[in-house]
Parts: C-alpha cells; structure tokens; sequence
C-alpha cells in the first residue's frame, strides 16, 4: 500500500520511530530505531510496509528498498511474523544471513530470537537462492559518554524489544561497561555476539 514516507524522525525508542508527515505522526516499528539517531528532527525517507491484523494496524519502516526486500521475503516464511523478522534484520548481518541459507547452516539460523530448528529449516526450504545481502542503513552519531552511559542502557532496552532475554543481555552489557559508543553500535556488536 505505501512504499515511504518521508518526514521528520519526531522520536525514537526502543521498539519505534516516530515519523512526522504532514503533521502526522506515524509510529515505524524498525529493527534498530538507535539506527536513526543522527537524524533526530531532521527529514529522513523511511521504506514502509503495513500489516494489518485483527487487533491492529502496524507499519514497519526500513532504512533501503533492500532492508525492505529482505523483511518481505522473511515473513513469508511460514513461522516467521514481523517482530522475528525485524530481530534478524538487526543483526545487521546480512551476507552472514544469506551464507547460512546458502549453506543450509540451521545452528546459525536457531541463533536469532524465536527461530527454531523447524523455522531455520523452512528458511531454508523457501529463501535458498532468493535472498541478497541488504544494504547498512543510517549514518550514527558521535557517541556520547554519561555517568551511566544511557547509549548502553538504550541498546539493552532495544534488544529487549527484539526479543533477546535479560539473562543473554546481562552478560553482553557486563561485556560493554566501561566503554563509550552509540546506541546503534552497541546494538551491533551485541547481536553479532549473540549470533556467533
């Protein structure tokens, strides 16, 4: 139904971001929405797709037409629903993504949130020889070092939000304190800790 939007990022959490368009404010459910960061109050195209359900009309957002392709071609796979798809989009690995299909690497594929040894082998089964590496999306911001280090804290919340379990994030958050990076990239490096 709609192929962008084009507006002002108005907000980001954990789990969205807010894209004003014509003083309209529409929540875009991304795969890391620290992603945009850079581009807070400023004007960013956003590649959406709707999914509407019984209970709710949802819009997913996407930094390139790629990032776009992939999730389509994800949730068409019977035991992967959106919020799964958006998980393994953030890994933001994409070309590992597409090897392990290629090389029917099912360990790999049960590494993401929710995906189990039936789900990977239907990926398998239904994107071998469909699916290309999807671009990196979005610019980051210089990090910005506080007391608590709010960048880490908004990249755990964030990694909640895509499924991971507190216990798996306790480790990973241990990993990182101390040191100064964005959310984006804490995000990042997480999801290729927990993938491996």
């Amino acid at each position: 139904m709609y192929e962008y939007f084009k507006g002002i990022i108005s907000k980001i959490t954990a789990k969205y971001i807010v894209l004003e368009v014509n003083s309209i404010g529409y929540i875009l459910h991304v795969a890391n929405p620290y992603a945009y960061s850079g581009q807070l109050h400023q004007e960013a195209k956003v590649y959406v797709h709707q999914v509407v359900r019984e209970d709710a009309e949802l819009l997913y957002g996407f930094a390139t037409e790629e990032e776009k392709q992939l999730f389509l071609s994800l949730i068409s796979v019977s035991g992967i629903g959106p919020v799964s798809a958006l998980a393994i989009i953030a890994a933001d690995d994409n070309a590992g993504l597409v090897q392990a299909i290629e090389q029917k690497n099912i360990t790999y594929l049960t590494k993401f949130p929710k995906i189990g040894k039936k789900t990977a082998q239907q990926m398998v089964l239904d994107l071998e020889g469909k699916v290309v590496a999807a671009g990196s999306p979005a610019e980051s911001k210089a990090p910005v070092q506080t007391a608590d280090n709010q960048e880490l804290e908004e990249a755990m919340e964030a990694m909640l939000a895509l499924g991971y379990k507190a216990a798996e994030l306790k480790k990973i958050k241990k990993f990182f304190e101390g040191t100064t990076d964005t959310a984006e990239n804490y995000i990042k490096s997480a999801l290729k800790m927990l993938v491996k």
